[in-house]
């Protein structure tokens, strides 16, 4: 049997990665029968889940160091439980969110050293790689407009300056990383959708 494609979406909050993740997954369901799961991060198992509950807490006060300790043991569990065993049945795995917003977020956002993020990324997913990551980018000012009357969790309530080192820190992972093709979020819904359609076509995953 061959290995299924391993498809994540990153970004910023509010770029609109959910609303494209799953209108891929019914695409790829209906128009190219592939059985697909569509997976998050924190997230993804019961334990998974747990932990992103206390994540995006906005009660919690978390410091920079234990923030990125539970990412990593919410994607050790995600990825051993859910992703590796979908990916060795052939199936096709969409995540939200995966290594590279560890990178973007603890690393560039809270200045946490990248060489131990890396190390720990590396550890948590048995070193498995997507093999195309979808990183969408959009303006600070649709990020507060598409906010207005959302409820926030801890992580959105981080200020402009956060955000910045992190949409910076996105743009350069998404340059460097292989397999990654930046996304212009703030085009409109179809627009996107056709955008990662043919980022698909052209890394061969359809």
């Amino acid at each position: 049997m061959n290995k299924g494609k391993f498809i994540v979406f990153e970004g910023p909050d509010r770029c609109g990665k959910s609303t494209q993740a799953n209108m891929l997954a019914d695409f790829l369901r209906t128009e190219h029968k592939l059985d697909v799961v569509l997976t998050r991060e924190p997230g993804g198992t019961p334990l998974a889940e747990a932990i992103r509950n206390i994540l995006l807490d906005p009660n919690q006060q978390i410091t920079p160091l234990t923030e990125l300790m539970l990412y990593e043991a919410s994607r050790a569990a995600h990825t051993e439980e859910t992703v590796i065993p979908a990916l060795e049945s052939g199936k096709t795995v969409i995540c939200e969110r995966y290594t590279m917003s560890t990178c973007a977020y603890q690393g560039y956002g809270r200045g946490i050293d990248m060489k131990g993020v890396d190390t720990l990324n590396d550890i948590a997913t048995k070193s498995t790689k997507p093999d195309l990551t979808l990183v969408f980018l959009m303006s600070d000012k649709h990020f507060v407009s598409r906010g207005q009357f959302l409820f926030t969790d801890r992580m959105e309530q981080e200020n402009e300056n956060f955000r910045q080192k992190m949409r910076e820190g996105y743009k350069k992972l998404a340059e460097t990383i292989p397999n990654s093709t930046i996304i212009n979020a703030d085009n409109d819904i179809d627009d996107v959708a056709e955008m990662v359609k043919d980022a698909l076509k052209s890394h061969k995953i359809i």
